[in-house]
């Protein structure tokens, strides 16, 4: 039998094998990124932290931005993983349920979690979604999807359900007022709270320059 310890590493192992070298920002640095920052809210929110980091490591292993918006490939894969280390049943079904509820369904919908550990991995991954690196991650994303970089002509829209934001392909700096700016708000945990304050406040200041350098340049 496996210890936690034993089962937290190899399960760090076989994401990075699955996702190193992916070009959209859903790659291996991401889940460590969410691993690390899921681990610091853990530790002060005292939650458990063996299902924190097995379910923040799992998060992305498929995601169904990329299986044609199928939402339970994901958790079926981590099921099948966890069961091959003969993880208890009741650790992956907490687990799965975790990645079943953590996608962003639209600004007009709602992201309910059931349990404090899935809030803390929501809080997580959502941090790595703004400030500079969130910035990065969505032009990645939106050149994966070959999506234009902005078109003043495409407003933003706030989705009123999941179905509507899934199959959203609007340029790329509509994302930030579609889910972006709203992540701080959306945060659950003090600890999350104030690591985004911050990210958030970047995201305004490069739309800010953004808007400026292109209104020079197209007037």
């Amino acid at each position: 039998m496996l210890t936690q310890q034993e089962i937290i590493n190899q399960t760090a192992e076989h994401v990075k094998h699955l996702l190193t070298g992916e070009g959209s920002g859903h790659d291996w640095w991401h889940i460590l990124r969410v691993w690390n920052n899921a681990k610091t809210i853990a530790a002060n929110e005292k939650a458990d932290q063996y299902i924190v980091e097995l379910a923040a490591l799992l998060h992305d292993i498929g995601d169904h931005k990329f299986h044609n918006g199928d939402e339970t490939v994901g958790p079926r894969m981590a099921a099948e993983w966890l069961s091959g280390l003969q993880v208890q049943q009741e650790v992956i079904t907490h687990i799965t349920t975790i990645i079943k509820e953590l996608s962003f369904k639209g600004a007009g919908t709602t992201s309910e979690m059931s349990s404090l550990e899935g809030c803390i991995v929501q809080d997580a991954d959502r941090l790595d979604a703004i400030g500079a690196i969130g910035i990065a991650r969505t032009f990645a994303y939106g050149g994966h999807k070959n999506r234009e970089m902005y078109n003043p002509e495409i407003a933003p829209v706030l989705h009123d359900s999941f179905e509507a934001y899934k199959n959203s392909t609007a340029p790329t700096i509509n994302h930030f007022y579609e889910k972006l700016l709203l992540l701080k708000d959306r945060m659950h945990t003090n600890t999350a709270k104030t690591m985004a304050t911050q990210r958030h406040q970047f995201m305004e200041t490069y739309l800010q320059q953004f808007f400026a350098e292109w209104e020079v340049a197209t007037c």
